[in-house]
């Protein structure tokens, strides 16, 4: 009963603060200052129903402010919303003097924004999880010009990387069956290898030696956060287009020994940097153990995004042997893969390079440039083989001079991996592709590769 009435009250408020909007023509246009007095407002609100109108209320606002008036409010967050300096003084001084447990609690709640208990409050409105993942993602747009911006997205990664943490999360198998909604959400959101069409899609999820699931959250609804798409497979699979077709399609999937991991795409622009997909692979890895326990391999069929730009930037140094930077000029030549005596040039050259890139090339914190290869190692995946040709669409072309590389998940080495990884930078790679980085070192030097 009393569910019903704190229900029908919110209802009442809301209803009331449409009908005066309407009243208002000023509210119908706002400015950020009018979502700032509401924001103070909420802030300043002792009661839970009162609290959860006034969130809708912001949220609604800010939903309709401009692009440049959403800048302005972001601006006053970071100013008007930030931590009381007089009172960490304050709060500091007291616990200096008292060395207990009381001061430090309140020197911890000095130190937090007051943006993130607004946060907080927002989220009581219905849907404010999701509208703040949106608010976030209209955030990250602006950080790149305005990175003075950055601690109100601290804010956020603080506050996402609790209400989004693994015990919240639900794995959901996607299949033909699935919510109109959601596999139309499906199509819109896979980012490594695009679904055509509907029938597209059911080639993908419909076949029986196909896989997909997902991470949900209840507080978003049928938005997925992350899903993978799975090809079981016999052997691994070294090329996407007959995956992405069905020509491999096997008549039965118990005959397969092979779990292929071909395309991992986040649905959250709002939720970047905040980790699912270690936690995805692992459980779906588990999943397909218990359902299809003669699978043997679990691996990853995955794109090189900015290798061939590596490329590039690489011909530009001299210090290189001309012979090489000449041959790696012809990837300018159009269709080039379909140039036999050319490819197979290009292959002796390419695929050393790439166990280069993908090992030895760095980024300023120590880790590998590419990051793809970030997300899988940091998984504790191992480095297993590079795949000549594996993608030869266009997008794969043009990224990655068509290779493809196949990570690879052996349950027992995955902990010392990640904790190598973690700990030393240590690129886990097979011999195979060890063997390879020592080839791109000795063409680097004009030396005949062996």
């Amino acid at each position: 009963m009393n569910m019903m009435f704190l229900q029908e009250l919110f209802n009442n408020i809301t209803q009331r603060d449409a009908l005066l909007r309407r009243r208002n023509p000023e509210a119908l246009t706002p400015d950020h200052g009018h979502l700032v007095s509401a924001c103070q407002a909420l802030l300043a609100s002792d009661g839970e129903a009162s609290s959860i109108a006034l969130a809708s209320r912001a949220l609604a606002i800010y939903q309709r402010l401009s692009s440049a008036e959403k800048a302005s409010f972001f601006a006053r967050l970071a100013s008007d919303f930030a931590a009381d300096a007089a009172q960490i003084d304050e709060a500091y001084a007291a616990y200096a003097e008292a060395r207990d447990n009381d001061t430090l609690q309140t020197l911890f709640n000095a130190c937090e924004p007051r943006r993130q208990e607004l946060f907080r409050r927002l989220n009581l409105a219905r849907d404010g999880t999701y509208e703040l993942v949106k608010m976030r993602e209209d955030l990250l747009e602006l950080l790149r010009e305005q990175p003075e911006l950055g601690p109100i997205d601290d804010d956020f990664v603080h506050l996402f990387s609790s209400w989004f943490n693994r015990g919240f999360l639900m794995l959901k198998r996607i299949d033909w069956n699935t919510p109109a909604s959601v596999l139309e959400k499906i199509i819109r959101y896979e980012a490594v290898h695009e679904i055509q069409d509907w029938n597209d899609l059911r080639r993908r999820l419909d076949a029986r030696d196909r896989r997909c699931f997902a991470f949900f959250h209840p507080a978003i609804g049928d938005e997925p956060l992350i899903f993978v798409e799975v090809a079981l497979h016999k052997g691994l699979p070294s090329r996407i287009q007959p995956i992405l077709v069905g020509e491999e399609s096997g008549d039965d999937p118990e005959d397969d020994d092979t779990a292929a991991f071909f395309g991992i795409s986040n649905c959250q622009t709002g939720l970047r940097g905040i980790s699912f997909g270690n936690f995805l692979i692992k459980q779906v890895v588990q999943e397909l153990s218990q359902e299809l326990p003669q699978l043997k391999y679990f691996v990853t069929l995955s794109p090189v995004p900015g290798f061939a730009q590596w490329l590039t930037e690489q011909r530009k140094d001299e210090q290189w042997p001309e012979t090489l930077r000449n041959t790696l000029g012809e990837l300018e030549t159009p269709d080039w893969h379909h140039d036999a005596v050319r490819e197979e040039r290009l292959k002796a050259g390419i695929r050393p390079l790439a166990a280069r890139y993908l090992v030895e090339a760095k980024n300023a914190k120590g880790l590998p440039l590419n990051p793809v290869a970030r997300f899988h190692l940091g998984n504790g995946a191992e480095l297993h083989r590079i795949n000549w040709l594996g993608d030869i669409s266009s997008k794969g072309v043009k990224q990655a001079a068509g290779l493809m590389v196949n990570y690879l998940y052996v349950l027992d080495d995955i902990e010392r991996n990640h904790e190598n990884y973690t700990a030393k930078g240590t690129v886990a790679c097979s011999n195979e592709v060890r063997d390879l980085a020592r080839r791109a070192r000795k063409l680097a030097k004009g030396e005949t590769a062996k």
